[in-house]
């Protein structure tokens, strides 16, 4: 299968865009481009079991390379193994969610879907990247198309969110950039820029490896850089808020695993407990944070660093059922994250408010958005059947799976903060759905349109799909 199409489809979709007219035109256009780009990554599923299946041995399938710049060694190099495949399938099922939730937006709604399929666009190039440089390019796709949604389409303090935000993840593209540079002059032979091949001398690694680690750890909340997810998420529109913590926080993550950890294992090893200390900070940071919010999108926001928090621990764990937690809860936080970003979305649109205490009773009057969020808080906190539970559950197996008492230590603390997931979301939803109606407007609402429900029962899906039959996501990213 020729990879370059993920790419070259939202970018055809995009062109389309250019020239269409019409509001209805505009939506569907973009409505079918983001339906390809789900059936194609379904395809590339069927024919990667297929090659597995087979008995094809190599890491990387469906290979392909062209020469960008020889004089430097820049190539275009692509290429997928089961995380790559797992993350596509994630980036795919939330972005036709994020198209439908934006069915009705305002003005200047072409560039709002070229903004939103250009992110899509780099997405996909980043994920099937296996040349460092190729992947810092679509990399940077992925920032000023954020600056633009939230300045634009943003509510609240929506340019200062917007600047910070861009600023915040330029200084870690700049810190990947230098460890890029870093490795690249730096590596054993001729310099290469194909990072499954690039392993450094150890002391080559002790410098560059925080570069590449705390650069891509920016992208995924990495405390004490997280300060940008509150502020870009709750003022960003509920689209761009999706694809923020569905999938941009999963750039990072990926990257952490990927590029740091694969290329600088031993680095990996000796920096391993100041990961696990920063991550066990901010899982439970996050959760007492989550607490003492009274707005949906903050509640949110800090619960994403939270439990972001959970796949750095993984990483540093370093355990083999740990980072294959780590990539599950990759893929269930994002699928969780971006149900319950668009069940706000539908409250605020309807409410025009955020605040817990003076929402209440929707149960009565938006039974499905209701369910819906409900549903995302249920897979936040962990509740059996949901792929929150069967993520955190291998978490904590391949942590405990060290032996030093300090990452017993950071296990037990990361168990412990499920507790105070189930209050804050418990309390946020009983708020919120449950009680007496507070405000008598509120009884005119209409529920969620047809297709609002067309992206909460997908997302939804993928939830429950992997919480009631994980294996086959478990066999996906070990192979």
């Amino acid at each position: 299968m020729n990879l370059s199409i993920l790419v070259i489809v939202p970018l055809l979709t995009v062109l389309a865009l250019l020239f269409s007219r019409g509001q209805n035109a505009i939506r569907w256009l973009s409505f079918a481009g983001v339906t390809v780009q789900l059936v194609l990554s379904f395809v590339l599923l069927a024919v990667f079991w297929k090659e597995r299946a087979a008995g094809n041995p190599v890491s990387m399938l469906f290979e392909y390379r062209h020469a960008w710049f020889s004089a430097l060694n820049i190539d275009y190099h692509v290429g997928v193994d089961g995380i790559s495949v797992a993350m596509i399938l994630l980036t795919a099922v939330i972005m036709v969610g994020a198209v439908l939730v934006s069915w009705k937006i305002g003005p200047h709604s072409r560039v709002f879907f070229i903004l939103l399929l250009l992110l899509s666009a780099g997405a996909y190039g980043f994920f099937i990247s296996l040349d460092l440089f190729t992947l810092f390019f679509f990399l940077e796709i992925s920032v000023i198309p954020k600056f633009l949604l939230i300045g634009i389409w943003g509510s609240g303090k929506k340019e200062y969110a917007a600047l910070k935000l861009a600023l915040m993840l330029m200084a870690g593209s700049a810190l990947v950039f230098i460890g890029i540079l870093g490795i690249y002059y730096n590596s054993y032979g001729p310099p290469s820029l194909y990072w499954p091949d690039i392993h450094p001398a150890v002391s080559v690694q002790r410098i560059f490896f925080p570069f590449l680690f705390v650069g891509f750890g920016i992208f995924t909340a990495l405390f004490p850089f997280h300060t940008w997810v509150p502020d870009g998420h709750s003022s960003a529109p509920t689209a761009a808020s999706m694809f923020l913590a569905g999938i941009s926080m999963k750039l990072g993550g990926y990257g952490c695993l990927r590029v740091a950890i694969y290329m600088m294992p031993a680095a990996a090893a000796e920096y391993s407990p100041y990961i696990i200390g920063l991550a066990t900070i901010a899982i439970v940071y996050g959760a007492f944070a989550t607490m003492m919010q009274k707005d949906l999108k903050y509640i949110n926001a800090y619960s994403s660093v939270s439990h972001c928090g959970f796949i750095l621990l993984a990483i540093g764990m370093g355990t083999r059922t740990a980072i294959v937690g780590a990539v599950m809860q990759m893929i269930s936080h994002g699928l969780m994250t971006a149900l319950f970003f668009a069940a706000i979305g539908m409250i605020y649109d309807r409410t025009h408010t955020r605040l817990v205490e003076k929402l209440g009773g929707l149960l009565k009057i938006m039974p499905f958005t209701a369910t819906i969020f409900v549903i995302a808080g249920l897979c936040s906190l962990g509740l059996p059947g949901l792929s929150g539970f069967v993520a955190e559950m291998t978490i904590f197996m391949g942590s405990w799976q060290r032996p030093e008492t300090a990452s017993r230590l950071a296990t037990i603390l990361a168990c412990a903060s499920i507790v105070i997931t189930a209050v804050y979301i418990l309390r946020a939803t009983g708020q919120t759905i449950m009680g007496p109606i507070k405000d008598p407007q509120y009884n005119s609402l209409t529920d969620a349109s047809w297709n609002e429900k067309l992206a909460g029962v997908l997302l939804i899906a993928g939830i429950v799909v992997i919480g009631v039959a994980p294996f086959w996501l478990n066999q996906l990213i070990n192979k």
